[in-house]
């Protein structure tokens, strides 16, 4: 059953300092809505709950990319296709571009935000194992102020996160990284384009003289959050990618994961799939 949808109402505030106004002075009440890829799906379905939206597609100081010497800021209403075509984000950052080529279609890359995807919360998203990967921190506004928090830590649990009701995420900053490195990421779904993750994965590697200096890994739909497999880090740490030191790494990534059975994948599928992705970025960094 479809919604009705005079029940509904939608600000659109001419500036970003009239929507914090707007859920400072009512908390809880607005929610916002920028490019609606996820709520416009239950709208048409009957199941938005939510009444009350902020409309945050139109706001300038919400879509930008800028990048300085040391890094990168991504606006929260940026939307895939704008990080499709930057440059210095499949430069410097492919992992970031890879997501985003693979959430949707061209109609949900040119509507669905960056923020939006954070906030949507699901596990299951595309571009947070990558944000993770590349240790992103998120700006967030209210009219009370601005905090910078680390992503990794901000989903609290499923669909939870650490935004109270008058927050916004204004943007997304990375650091640029002096080399690339090597990196990795992977969906595994159902198909290749259009479907929810069974599986997906973000790695970043360095090496010098054969010997790992630093690792970074990330997964999505293995737990109630996106997560970073620190154990698996600190297993690689030190040490040369021989076959001991990959088995360990696997070992360690087992411990940190935590996938469930549903409609689209069981528990044992993602934890094997997950070691194996693994086991091909190790193996293809020696």
């Amino acid at each position: 059953m479809r919604s009705y949808v005079p029940s509904f109402e939608l600000r659109s505030p001419a500036t970003l300092a009239e929507a914090l106004d707007l859920f400072a002075r009512e908390p809880g009440r607005w929610r916002p809505f920028a490019g609606g890829t996820d709520l416009m799906v239950l709208l048409e379905a009957g199941r938005l709950e939510h009444r009350d939206y902020v409309s945050l597609w139109h706001l300038p100081e919400l879509r930008f990319i800028e990048i300085d010497e040391t890094s990168l800021a991504i606006g929260a209403t940026t939307t895939y296709t704008d990080v499709l075509r930057h440059e210095a984000i499949g430069r410097e950052f492919p992992m970031l571009g890879l997501a985003a080529a693979e959430t949707g279609g061209v109609a949900t890359q040119n509507r669905g935000t960056l923020a939006g995807n954070i906030a949507n919360g699901s596990p299951a998203a595309d571009t947070p194992p990558a944000l993770l990967a590349y240790d992103a921190e998120l700006e967030i506004v209210s009219a009370r102020g601005v905090r910078r928090v680390p992503y990794e830590g901000f989903h609290t649990g499923y669909k939870q996160m650490d935004l109270a009701p008058d927050e916004l995420i204004r943007a997304i900053r990375l650091r640029r990284p002096p080399h690339p490195g090597r990196q990795l990421y992977r969906k595994v779904g159902t198909r290749r384009a259009q479907a929810i993750s069974k599986v997906c994965f973000a790695g970043r590697l360095t090496l010098v003289d054969g010997t790992v200096e630093d690792a970074r890994i990330a997964l999505g739909s293995v737990a109630p959050t996106v997560v970073r497999a620190r154990l698996a880090e600190a297993v690689l740490r030190g040490r040369r990618l021989d076959s001991g030191t990959v088995a360990d790494a696997r070992r360690a990534l087992a411990g940190a994961i935590a996938p469930i059975d549903d409609a689209r994948s069981t528990a044992s599928y993602r934890s094997r799939v997950a070691g194996n992705l693994l086991e091909e970025f190790l193996t293809g960094a020696t």
